[in-house]
């Protein structure tokens, strides 16, 4: 772990954030095991980054806001940008980005983001809040999660014995996604067999997973006779699974917003996908990771 990452936890559970982004880099259960991806660079080097405040692909790494063109990465920037930390106790770790004269370029408002770190019995909590300081002005915004879990986990399971099991019925097509990151135009057929997703590399060989909309507020990730993670999404209405095949990791991203549609030219605000913080107001969005032995 590197010196400048914020650790929190129990005897149940142990969590390891990074400040330069917010990012979750390691869960760890009673006996030190890693729950997370071990980063290998030969497929990828992120953990869980913080996409705000884009998910995915803008057409162009542009978004367009009343006639004007922003430049604006795919994910976002919040990944890419030191946070200010405070380690409030043992359990608990709370991140907060403010908008600057930096952040002003590619995204002409103003913003606090907080993500609060809490580590509950063997829960690790994780809490959004967005807020718009401005008096008269609403605040845009896409928000994502993308933490990437151990795969296989760390209990002697073959990596093919993993699968991820929603909690609710999930119908329908999938979206699919062009080379280019944007979201296609026609969609693919779901691989679900019923509730299950059995995991394979060759799922991931086009790219991610997307449910729009997901029905299911949770899944539980694992072999099904070992620890289990139930990862718990309320708020987001969207999930994409990824990983990039042969990798030691599978990313269980609950979203609220996606990529620009393939050829998008509309304003930002116009996006499927986006939501909107009222002046003065805030917007509150959460996820949890259970272990489950």
């Amino acid at each position: 772990m590197a010196d400048d990452w914020i650790r929190i936890g129990n005897a149940r559970l142990g969590a390891a954030i990074d400040p330069h982004g917010a990012q979750l880099s390691s869960i760890t259960d009673a006996d030190g095991r890693e729950l997370m991806t071990d980063a290998d660079p030969r497929f990828w080097t992120g953990r869980a980054p913080i996409l705000f405040p884009v998910v995915g692909a803008p057409a162009g790494e542009i978004i367009r806001l009343d006639g004007r063109d922003y430049p604006m990465p795919k994910h976002g920037f919040a990944r890419r940008r030191d946070f200010v930390a405070t380690r409030e106790s043992d359990t608990r770790a709370v991140f907060v980005l403010t908008d600057d004269a930096q952040t002003r370029a590619a995204y002409p408002f103003a913003f606090r983001l907080e993500i609060a770190f809490t580590v509950t019995d063997a829960t690790l909590a994780i809490d959004v809040t967005i807020t718009n300081p401005a008096a008269d002005v609403s605040l845009p915004a896409s928000f994502g999660f993308h933490p990437a879990f151990a795969w296989p986990l760390p209990y002697g399971r073959a990596r093919s014995d993993h699968r991820i099991t929603f909690d609710r019925d999930e119908p329908g097509m999938l979206k699919a996604i062009e080379p280019d990151g944007t979201i296609a135009p026609h969609e693919v057929p779901s691989p679900l067999d019923g509730r299950v997703l059995h995991l394979r590399d060759e799922l991931f060989v086009p790219d991610a997973l997307v449910w729009n909309p997901v029905h299911s507020d949770a899944v539980r990730y694992g072999a099904s006779d070992g620890p289990q993670l139930d990862i718990a999404f309320p708020d987001t209405p969207m999930l994409g699974i990824w990983t990039k095949p042969g990798a030691a990791y599978v990313c269980v991203e609950p979203w609220h917003g996606h990529a620009d549609p393939h050829g998008y030219t509309g304003d930002f605000r116009d996006k499927p996908g986006i939501f909107e913080v009222a002046p003065g107001g805030e917007k509150r969005i959460a996820m949890s990771v259970t272990l489950v032995v």
